[in-house]
């Protein structure tokens, strides 16, 4: 079976010569990417250095950018592109190296609050990334995968300087680019990630969790060039998913939750609109008995990491609790989709679920189902069997699903 799956473990951060390095490690040929990188116009001010290495005696590809010419220190956007359109590269590989650059770019332009076409690139710009980033796209498009996911990315510790001055970890492009993406801090005390490798990470990777049901074929170590506590080496892994896998959809949400047993019963239900308002995607409450057999109501409120912040604040402002518990989840789902039906008494949605055998089931908005008894004044389940059974008939010739 072709791999079609890459696995990205960064527990020691990741920068663009990681990358490379580790993208060689995996199988990618060192000298057909030397000369690919050797298509691009400015290829006189570079030079790619590969050789094995080790960190903490874990081996690898240690990948090094070296500087031959005069770099061109503050490109802009449109002069990357050009670069990137004049070495005649494959559309898909020119599309991909120009989506990593445009993620840097809006960042500094969100940080210095200009237009992204004047931004210029500092050291994002200069030759060793633009090599970096295009190297990416290569070996991005060589691998031919198809699902990509990377487990929780290290960004480090500490302070580092950058074309801002001093800042703490992570630098403000490596902040404003991740927003969304689940991330671990201060684990090294020393930058992890640059805005290179955050870039090229949130444009490839699909899944920012750990895969269920991945076999992989395939280990590739990217050598890091600086010394931390713990082996600077980036992990790759090329394999495939299982079916049932396969077949699923992943999201990683938070799951926000505290206990309450000092809230009249009345507060529950606002309290719940509130959050749904606010962007929930999931809000129940779960009886519980606390310490000294005192009954109290469980709040779980399910949202993407962006919404975090608002929706703890709701928690702790809007009940009486004092405290709330974070936790990331992974969400695995049957393939789902969204269709409308027009019936008797008029048009309705329906949710439709693959299941893992092929087979499809589907299931009436309730909110229709409302809607049109009260418009027909029909009881709310005489008006259920009627849109069931005429969705049924119509689900039955065309698609074969059922309730």
């Amino acid at each position: 079976m072709a791999p079609d799956t890459l696995v990205y473990d960064c527990f020691s951060g990741i920068s663009g010569d990681m990358h490379i390095g580790a993208m060689i490690d995996l199988g990618v040929d060192a000298d057909w990417l030397r000369a690919e990188l050797g298509k691009l116009p400015m290829a006189d001010e570079f030079s790619l250095e590969v050789c094995r290495d080790a960190k903490h005696g874990i081996s690898g590809t240690r990948a090094t950018v070296h500087l031959t010419g005069s770099p061109g220190h503050h490109r802009h956007l449109s002069d990357i592109e050009k670069i990137i359109r004049a070495a005649g590269y494959p559309e898909p590989v020119a599309t991909l190296a120009e989506s990593i650059f445009r993620h840097v770019a809006e960042a500094e332009a969100k940080i210095h609050d200009k237009p992204i076409n004047e931004v210029h690139f500092h050291e994002v710009g200069a030759t060793d990334s633009i090599v970096d980033i295009v190297a990416a796209a290569l070996c991005f498009e060589a691998l031919n995968v198809q699902n990509v996911f990377c487990k929780t990315l290290e960004l480090g510790g500490g302070m580092v300087r950058c074309a801002h001055g001093l800042m703490p970890v992570p630098a403000p492009a490596t902040a404003e680019i991740l927003t969304g993406v689940p991330c671990r801090y201060d684990g090294i005390d020393q930058e992890a990630t640059t805005p290179t490798g955050a870039a090229i990470l949130k444009e490839v990777v699909q899944n920012f969790s750990a895969p269920e049901g991945f076999e992989a074929g395939t280990v590739g170590y990217g050598v890091g060039q600086k010394d931390f506590e713990i082996p600077n080496v980036m992990r790759v892994m090329l394999g495939h998913l299982t079916k049932a896998s396969s077949d699923l959809e992943t999201e990683v949400n938070h799951e926000i939750h505290c206990n309450i047993d000092d809230m009249p019963a009345e507060a529950f239900a606002p309290l719940m609109e509130q959050l749904f308002s606010a962007g929930a995607k999931d809000v129940y409450l779960t009886p519980i008995i606390m310490k000294k057999g005192r009954p109290a109501t469980k709040v779980s409120v399910l949202c993407p990491p962006t919404l975090t912040d608002t929706l703890q604040h709701i928690l702790l402002t809007s009940s009486t609790t004092i405290g709330v518990r974070v936790a990331e989840v992974s969400k695995r789902m049957l393939p789902r989709e969204a269709a409308s039906v027009e019936t008797s008494a008029g048009a309705v949605s329906i949710k439709v679920v693959t299941q893992l055998d092929g087979h499809k089931r589907w299931k009436i908005e309730h909110d229709d189902i409302a809607r049109l008894a009260e418009e027909t004044g029909t009881d709310y389940l005489a008006m259920s069997r009627l849109l069931n059974a005429e969705v049924a008939a119509l689900m039955d010739d065309n698609a074969g699903a059922k309730p």
